[in-house]
C-alpha cells in the first residue's frame, strides 16, 4: 500500500483558538482553471461571492507553504493552501469553564451549560476547545470525546497530538466509568433502580433523537437517590454513548429532565437565553489512564441549581 506523505504545517497560526482552514486543490483533467484564483472564485464564490475571494487574495488571506498567494500561480494539483474564515458575532457565553485538573497529558474541564466542546455551526470561538487553547497556550489541545452543549460537567482534553488516540480510544471502547446527575420529576409510579436498553436513532438535521423498534444500541442505569416534593434527584450511569441517550431514556420513563428543550416536546429556545439550563451534569470519570498508567477518578464541582433551589421537605 503507498504511504500518504505528511501533511505540510500550517503557515498560519490560529486565530482565536481555531485552526485556518485547510484546501488541497483537486485534479484538473479538463484544465479548467489556469490559475490559482480561478479555483478558489468556483469554489467559494457561491458562499462569498468572488469580490470577497478577490478581497481576500488583495489581502494576502490565502496563503501556501511558500507564503501569500496573490492568486496569479499557475494552477498545480495537490497544491496547499489556507486562510482563516471570518467568523461571525457570537453572544458570550456568560459562564467560566473551570479547570479540574492538568498536567502535561491531558486537560480536565468543568464545562458549563450553553459551551459547545468544539466548535460547530453557529457556535466557534464560543466553544470550551477555541477557549481553552486561547487561555492555556495550548494550541494543539484536541476532545478525547465530546458533551453536548446543553449538559454541564466533567469533560476530558489531550494536550499531545501523538496521545489524543490513546485517550479517545478509552471513551469508543466504553472503558471509562461515566456518572451523571439530573433532576427530573418525581414519580413513585417509576420503579426505580432500573436498567433501561432501546435503539435510539438520531437523523441529521432533526433535533430530537427517538427510541424504534430492533436491537438495542444503547443502556443506561436510572437510580433516584433522593426526592424533594415533586422533584427528584437522579445518578445516571451510560454503558453506552449515543446521541441524547439519557434525556431519551430518562423521557421515556416519563421522568424528563428538568429544563429540556428537546423531550418530551422540541421548543427550540433562543440560542443566547441562558436563564434556565438543563438540569443534567456530567459528574464524575474513572478509567485507567493509557498513557500515565494508573487509575484515574475527576468528579465535578459544579451543581444543579433546580436542586439547591429546591426546598427541603
Amino acid at each position: 500500500m503507498r504511504r500518504r506523505s505528511p501533511l505540510p504545517p500550517a503557515p498560519l497560526p490560529q486565530r482565536d483558538g481555531i485552526d485556518p482552514v485547510r484546501v488541497r486543490l483537486p485534479a484538473d483533467p479538463g484544465g479548467a482553471w489556469g490559475t490559482v484564483r480561478d479555483h478558489l472564485v468556483e469554489r467559494f464564490q457561491g458562499a462569498i461571492g468572488a469580490g470577497r475571494v478577490d478581497d481576500m487574495l488583495r489581502t494576502g488571506r490565502f496563503v501556501g507553504v511558500d507564503g501569500v498567494l496573490s492568486g496569479g500561480e499557475p494552477y498545480l494539483a495537490g497544491r496547499y493552501v489556507w486562510f482563516h474564515r471570518d467568523f461571525a458575532p457570537e453572544v458570550p457565553v456568560p459562564f467560566e469553564v473551570g479547570i479540574v485538573h492538568r498536567d502535561e497529558r491531558i486537560v480536565i474541564i468543568d464545562k458549563p451549560h450553553f459551551l459547545a466542546t468544539t466548535p460547530r455551526g453557529r457556535h466557534i470561538t464560543e466553544t470550551a476547545l477555541a477557549r481553552l487553547r486561547r487561555d492555556l497556550g495550548l494550541p494543539a489541545l484536541q476532545p478525547a470525546h465530546r458533551l453536548d452543549r446543553l449538559t454541564a460537567g466533567l469533560a476530558l482534553f489531550v494536550v499531545r497530538p501523538e496521545d489524543r488516540g490513546a485517550y479517545q480510544n478509552l471513551f469508543s471502547g466504553r472503558r471509562v466509568r461515566k456518572e451523571y446527575e439530573a433532576v427530573a420529576p418525581y414519580d413513585g409510579e417509576v420503579a426505580l433502580p432500573v436498567t433501561v436498553r432501546s435503539r435510539i436513532v438520531k437523523e441529521p438535521g432533526v433535533l430530537a433523537a427517538r427510541e424504534e423498534a430492533g436491537a438495542a444500541n444503547a443502556e443506561s442505569r436510572i437510580e433516584l437517590v433522593e426526592r424533594r416534593g415533586g422533584l427528584g434527584r437522579y445518578r445516571l450511569l451510560p454503558t453506552t454513548g449515543r446521541t441524547h441517550q439519557l434525556r431519551v431514556h430518562m423521557n421515556g420513563l416519563g421522568l424528563p429532565i428538568l429544563n429540556d428543550p428537546i423531550y418530551p416536546v422540541v421548543d427550540d429556545p433562543d440560542p443566547d437565553d441562558f436563564s434556565a439550563p438543563l438540569q443534567l451534569l456530567a459528574k464524575v470519570l474513572e478509567f485507567a489512564d493509557p498513557v500515565a498508567g494508573c487509575e484515574r477518578r475527576f468528579e465535578s464541582g459544579l451543581r444543579l441549581t433546580a436542586w439547591d433551589a429546591c426546598p427541603m421537605v
